[in-house]
């Protein structure tokens, strides 16, 4: 008997907006039970077509992994909220700053999750905003940031509202849903070096100081962005603190990291510890990326399900193709080809 919990096959709105916010939050880790060896093998073609289906949709999603990076973002924004409850004014926000593919978005999503979850037990009868989620759009505007917000909302637009009636509506709505954790996402798309980065720079400041809500941002390498710079960037500094991300050492936390992703892996001729014994060689593959990591391990896992092999062994993983920038920083290894069974 094989037993699978229903995965979805339809994907989800994006978090930018409301609906795709509360399923993002709702949202729980796929489960799926591997058949047993005698099921599999008096299975017809076609439930062995839809059970490996059900398998390839699993690992495309696989585990999230609360690393020490998460947890200490998740700390951090927590203990700001909580002392931001009594400010009324320069609340202290939150900074997240590291390269690209280094677990920023994944920490600020699981941060908002985490607050929102919360406040629904606290307040499990109220039709609150708990989180708003952003994304700072590229080469914008106050008038586009202030419709970011108004977007994730389902604000109405009206063609001649200008950009201070925008915002002066989603900071009504938002207080009176009482949203207390606002999170920016790419911030580095702000510089403050432009004056089109001033104006937006002014206007986020507009929005902090007009709702009761902790401001946690998120980009790539922001202290080099500009962000920081002149007058605006010093008073930014002067209210946030910084948090980094990056690349994990091979130290233990990664061994358990990799040991997580196996054994999450639902595979019929795996052999258990392989990824784990092979630690070393997957941190050269990935540079110390998570992100990188999970894409090869379930690339991997993909592949394997679909030739029939049904085990990621080190020739899969030498022939599984990642990210550029993993690919550019430890190019993969000449493969030496075995016949497979």
């Amino acid at each position: 008997m094989v037993v699978t919990a229903e995965l979805p096959r339809t994907s989800r709105a994006p978090t930018t907006n409301l609906q795709g916010w509360r399923s993002f939050v709702d949202s729980v880790p796929s489960v799926m039970d591997i058949a047993r060896r005698a099921d599999l093998e008096t299975m017809s073609p076609a439930a062995r077509e839809q059970y490996d289906e059900q398998r390839i949709s699993y690992h495309s999603e696989l585990v999230i992994v609360e690393t020490s990076t998460v947890r200490s973002i998740t700390n951090q924004g927590r203990m700001l909220m909580m002392l931001n409850q009594r400010e009324i004014s320069a609340r202290r926000g939150l900074v997240i700053s590291g390269p690209w593919a280094s677990g920023k978005t994944t920490a600020i999503k699981l941060l908002g999750k985490t607050h929102e979850l919360m406040i629904r037990r606290k307040y499990p009868n109220q039709d609150r905003i708990p989180v708003v989620y952003i994304t700072t759009p590229p080469k914008g505007s106050p008038r586009k940031l202030a419709s970011e917000f108004a977007n994730f909302l389902g604000l109405p637009h009206r063609p001649r509202q200008n950009v201070t009636d925008i915002a002066d509506a989603v900071c009504q709505v938002l207080t009176e849903a009482q949203t207390d954790l606002v999170i920016v996402d790419e911030i580095h798309n702000l510089n403050l070096a432009t004056s089109a980065g001033e104006d937006m720079s002014d206007h986020l400041k507009y929005f902090t100081e007009h709702m009761p809500a902790t401001f946690v941002y998120a980009g790539i390498n922001v202290e080099n962005s500009g962000l920081f710079t002149g007058l605006r960037g010093r008073q930014i500094s002067a209210r946030s603190v910084l948090k980094s991300t990056g690349p994990f050492p091979c130290t233990e936390e990664w061994h358990a990291l990799v040991a997580t992703l196996e054994g999450s892996l639902r595979l019929h001729e795996h052999q258990p510890g392989f990824l784990t014994n092979h630690a070393q060689y997957l941190h050269h593959r990935t540079g110390g990326s998570i992100s990188s990591l999970s894409h090869l391990i379930r690339q991997a896992a993909i592949m394997a399900i679909l030739t029939r092999t049904e085990r990621i062994d080190r020739e899969l993983l030498d022939e599984t193709v990642i990210d550029h920038a993993a690919e550019t920083l430890a190019p993969r290894p000449p493969v030496t080809r075995t016949a497979r069974p």
